[in-house]
């Protein structure tokens, strides 16, 4: 019998990095062994973060125009859609003890936004001071993954956003953003090469993870 804590997991990558399809295995896992979890995402999570996401991913201009947000407003939306993600979702899922599974949350925003677009860290900084109240994830997987391998998993997705056409330019410079944040906290971050879809990453995951709940 485990002892009921609130465990904040996030998990985090570029896009082909098979990230968001490891959260959902954990969940299912979690699911399969009668231990109540719940699986959400950023952006998103909740209603009315779901309608910033759909602003910030579709293509929201017409196509022939030039004009696009600015990487500030594209931040503020990011930021927006997290502080009712917050207040809805996380922070309610926490003060009762629960187990939260989320595919994206602030790292995402300092790999993308900060080393990926140039974004002034210390804007994020304040607004994040104001609006997590210290809430971090407990443990958070980063799935890194060949670009080549990537960009093959990016093409057959029959929906995309515009965060799945970038250059492989840019997903090089995100990724290695990523290895760059998890080095100022090796006890928070796992990295882990899923490159090859084989089920040895799910076990991994799910061993970590138990680890940490069994503690």
């Amino acid at each position: 019998m485990h002892k009921k804590k609130p465990i904040f997991i996030t998990f985090e990558g570029i896009e082909g990095s098979g990230k968001s399809y490891q959260a959902q295995r954990l969940y299912e896992n979690l699911k399969k062994r009668n231990i109540p979890s719940i699986l959400t995402r950023e952006p998103g999570g909740t209603e009315s973060a779901e309608k910033i996401r759909e602003v910030i991913l579709k293509d929201y201009f017409h196509a022939g125009t030039k004009e696009k947000f600015n990487k500030y407003t594209d931040t503020l939306l990011y930021l927006s859609a997290r502080n009712e993600h917050l207040e809805n979702k996380i922070r309610p899922a926490i003060k009762k003890k629960k187990i939260i599974i989320c595919d994206r949350f602030v790292d995402s925003t300092l790999a993308y936004q900060v080393y990926g677009k140039g974004v002034d860290i210390n804007f994020i900084n304040s607004i994040h001071k104001k609006i997590l109240k210290g809430i971090k994830p407990n443990l958070t997987f980063i799935l890194t993954s060949n670009i080549n391998k990537a960009m093959k998993r990016l093409k057959k997705r029959k929906n995309k956003n515009r965060y799945d056409k970038f250059s492989s330019n840019f997903y090089t410079k995100v990724q290695k953003a990523f290895i760059k944040i998890s080095k100022t906290n090796s006890k928070r971050y796992i990295i882990l090469d899923n490159s090859n879809d084989t089920p040895v990453t799910e076990k991994i995951i799910f061993s970590k993870f138990m680890k940490l709940l069994d503690q």
